[in-house]
């Protein structure tokens, strides 16, 4: 997915969309989210060019998830949710809708409508190692 500097979240960050701020630093940016789902919805996106998360440097994404802590703790403090969930969404088959990347900090209560499933598949623990070994990180 390419960086589109017309995206909403790039209009914020150059001042021309007014936003609800709730912290900036170097590296990143958190305002209230417009479409709240539950009050005390934050997003909290780079300041950096960046549209999803494998775009990111190590550090950039520490900065991201650091923020992205200290608003949740924030939050909690704010509107005592009965839970926090933390969102982040990586291109449009990932339910990214937006091409920047952030995260969302959703406070939740019981029944509040919001839903995440998938089917649960359970290949077996020979067939995890095989997934395993696919993958190195470096």
């Amino acid at each position: 997915m390419a960086y589109d500097d017309g995206n909403v979240f790039a209009r914020i960050l150059r001042g021309e969309i007014p936003c609800a701020r709730v912290y900036e630093d170097a590296d990143t940016i958190a305002f209230m989210d417009a479409g709240q789902v539950n009050p005390g919805h934050v997003i909290v996106a780079t300041t950096h060019p960046c549209a999803t998360i494998l775009d990111l440097t190590d550090d950039q994404a520490a900065a991201l998830f650091r923020t992205a802590a200290r608003v949740a703790r924030a939050v909690e403090a704010a509107f005592a949710p009965a839970g926090i969930t933390i969102l982040q969404a990586n291109r449009p088959a990932g339910w990214q809708t937006v091409p920047h990347v952030h995260l969302h900090v959703l406070p939740r209560h019981a029944d509040d409508g919001v839903g995440l499933t998938w089917p649960r598949k359970e290949p077996g623990l020979p067939a995890l190692h095989e997934l395993a070994a696919r993958i190195r990180v470096e």
